[in-house]
């Protein structure tokens, strides 16, 4: 049977709100706000579950863990990035790699990119050279700029066979 690749590229929004802890890639970072969502709000891994289940042509994070369902009230994006990895091993995808982009005017994010690395390697239970996570600013324009909020993209290659 022939190897066969897919790509899969997901993007998420959320706003700051005072009174919430910031989690990306399932780590806590210092800031004075963090993200509201129904979830944790884990901008980083819902774009990575949304590049995940795009290439598994498995629809959307909103399909598969509705902000409607109050199973997911507060949940641990971690847990939800465990069961798109359970879906992922009955497909018989494996992870090639990924590559995450946090953008955000604040806080700055490169002193926990190693720990973002290997929380997200862990996860998935891949090598951490497979998890590529970097961020960037919009400049201070737009309303992401002005540090209402973060929005993160994410692409992976998948491999079935």
């Amino acid at each position: 049977m022939a190897r066969e690749f897919r790509i899969g590229h997901g993007f998420d929004v959320h706003r700051f709100r005072r009174g919430r802890k910031l989690i990306l890639g399932g780590i806590e970072i210092s800031h004075r706000v963090g993200l509201m969502g129904h979830s944790d709000a884990d901008v980083l891994l819902h774009a990575l579950i949304n590049a995940l289940l795009g290439a598994m042509t498995e629809g959307d994070i909103g399909t598969h863990f509705p902000d409607s369902d109050p199973r997911y009230e507060n949940i641990s994006s971690t847990k939800l990035l465990q069961a798109t990895l359970r879906l992922m091993r009955r497909k018989r995808f494996t992870l090639v790699n990924a590559d995450v982009t946090v953008v955000a005017q604040q806080p700055k994010l490169a002193p926990y990119y190693s720990a973002m690395r290997k929380s997200v390697a862990e996860q998935l239970k891949t090598a951490e050279h497979k998890i590529s996570i970097k961020a960037t600013t919009t400049e201070k324009l737009g309303w992401l700029g002005k540090g209402e909020g973060m929005a993160a993209t994410a692409v992976v290659l998948l491999r079935r066979g």
